[in-house]
């Protein structure tokens, strides 16, 4: 028992409000279809043609603020996590079931092993002066 006498910890804060632990925003999941996909620097960009967010029962207010803030200009996830302030693994979950339902979409970066060689292109530009 606390110092109070009631049962409750210091640290907790009555003006704090109510507190929503992630796993209840991903209703226990840890892991979505597109999370092994979802770099920290992935875009996400807001469908043109998908329905509005806030008529799908199914979707959190979470979701919804995902959604609408991609509408806006396209974010990273990081962007996402950070202006929503949620951890990472939630975003991930959440974008997934995003994805699943067509609201967004992920443009993924390039993986370093498929950027072009710096001297490969300089290579062509000689080569093309040279004709």
């Amino acid at each position: 028992m606390s110092a109070d006498g009631q049962g409750r910890s210091h640290w907790f804060d009555d003006e704090a409000g109510p507190v929503v632990r992630p796993y209840a925003m991903t209703r226990g999941r840890t892991t979505s279809a597109a999370q092994h996909r979802l770099d920290l620097i992935a875009v996400v960009v807001a469908q043109s043609h998908a329905d509005d967010p806030d008529a799908d029962s199914t979707l959190s207010p979470e979701h919804v603020d995902i959604v609408e803030m991609c509408r806006d200009a396209p974010q990273s996830v990081a962007e996402l996590s950070a202006e929503l302030d949620l951890p990472i693994g939630v975003v991930r979950v959440l974008i997934g079931d995003l994805v699943d339902g067509e609201f967004v979409h992920v443009n993924r970066p390039v993986p370093p092993a498929e950027l072009v060689d710096e001297s490969i292109l300089r290579d062509v530009i000689n080569g093309l002066r040279a004709l």
